[in-house]
């Protein structure tokens, strides 16, 4: 199969990946109007073409929060990144530490914080997930501290789980139950079988081991389902900072007024972000919010954006509207899902080569210079 676009890696995942797994990547809350408005309101921006001018001498090199990026993009923490294929946390974490943009790490991944760091190079981000357990948060930050994570990506939007119809009706679970229907999805990807029998890492690996009771699946699933903190406050936020005391990056901003409260905490940044279109249906996709919270925050703190990039135009559309980094979920997981490792480096390299190109025809050479006078005003 010729690669040639992020959609041919989706196309080659959905035949390699078991459908359980597949559908909770490719899938949205309730009647997925967010999630699918997330890639359509990026193709609802017109670029604006620019002739003789010098396009020689490009880069997209830029930083995030202070770190060096091969290009404004890093990779954004998707739960179950190991259920798409075997070891599948690693295998991105290394990609993107070789590709040379950072990897962030789930709370509810597959692989642990200490499996990861012991098969990667280069500091890598960590995401935590507020719960009501605080000796748990504790622990989690501390193993992420030990771990020389160099930021924490604070999630905000998830104080109860949206509901996500593919998934109930696929009775998703790590590992996947044994029922006919589930037994049947995975026989039917014999090579993601094999693949799986080589590996331990088969349960959230940041949890089973680290709360005490947890000991099989069905008493996981009942901790975890009663773990999000549904009484979370900007004070809970400011405990968290001191507890990490490094970089601090909140995701989950979707409100202008949120965002000046999140620039308030002393964050270094903000993700514009609405889960994926996984949590509030019916909310705005992220492009659509961006300049209204850049407008508000853009001068007091970092701003990145996630949700539906599917392409180097897209990460190109967002620093033109002035996000300063962007972040792709599904995007990888495709790539991990259809080849591995070198699936996330296709992916990565499809991205860098398209954005390369869109910013040389819109005249500028630089990542920096990219802004508003390269896309038609929006009405």
């Amino acid at each position: 199969m010729n690669i040639l676009e992020i959609k041919d890696l989706e196309k080659l995942a959905q035949k390699k990946v078991p459908k359980m797994f597949f559908d909770y990547v490719n899938s949205g809350s309730w009647t997925e109007t967010t999630y699918n408005e997330n890639v359509s309101d990026f193709q609802k921006i017109k670029l604006r073409q620019r002739v003789a001018i010098d396009m020689s001498n490009r880069t997209l090199e830029t930083e995030m929060i202070g770190q060096k990026v091969a290009m404004p993009m890093a990779i954004a923490p998707t739960g179950l990144t190991g259920m798409q294929r075997a070891d599948g946390e690693i295998l991105a974490a290394q990609a993107a530490e070789e590709f040379g943009i950072p990897y962030t790490l789930s709370t509810m991944s597959v692989c642990s914080i200490e499996a990861v760091a012991e098969k990667t190079k280069k500091p890598f981000w960590f995401q935590l997930y507020v719960m009501k357990d605080k000796k748990f948060m504790e622990r989690l930050i501390d193993r992420a501290k030990a771990a020389k994570c160099s930021a924490l990506v604070l999630t905000l939007d998830l104080q109860l789980l949206g509901q996500r119809h593919k998934d109930i009706r696929n009775g998703l679970s790590t590992p996947p139950k044994l029922v006919p229907k589930h037994i049947y999805q995975v026989l039917t990807r014999p090579a993601w079988c094999m693949r799986m029998l080589t590996t331990k890492n088969h349960f959230f690996g940041n949890i089973v081991g680290h709360v005490d009771g947890i000991k099989d699946v069905r008493s996981l699933g009942s901790w975890i389902g009663a773990q999000f903190d549904q009484q979370l406050d900007w004070k809970e936020v400011d405990w968290i900072k001191k507890r990490w005391g490094g970089k601090l990056i909140i995701k989950g901003i979707l409100d202008a007024e949120d965002a000046l409260l999140a620039a308030k905490t002393g964050a270094d940044a903000i993700i514009v972000s609405n889960h994926g279109g996984r949590q509030l249906d019916g909310a705005s996709s992220t492009i659509n919010i961006l300049p209204e919270i850049v407008d508000k925050v853009g001068k007091l703190i970092e701003v990145h954006i996630d949700g539906g990039i599917r392409s180097g135009q897209d990460v190109v559309k967002a620093m033109c509207l002035g996000a300063k980094g962007t972040y792709i979920g599904r995007a990888f997981l495709y790539g991990l899902g259809a080849l591995g490792k070198e699936g996330v480096t296709k992916a990565l390299e499809i991205i860098k080569t398209e954005a390369d190109m869109t910013m040389a025809l819109c005249g500028r050479r630089d990542v920096h210079d990219l802004n508003h006078d390269n896309i038609y005003t929006q009405k």
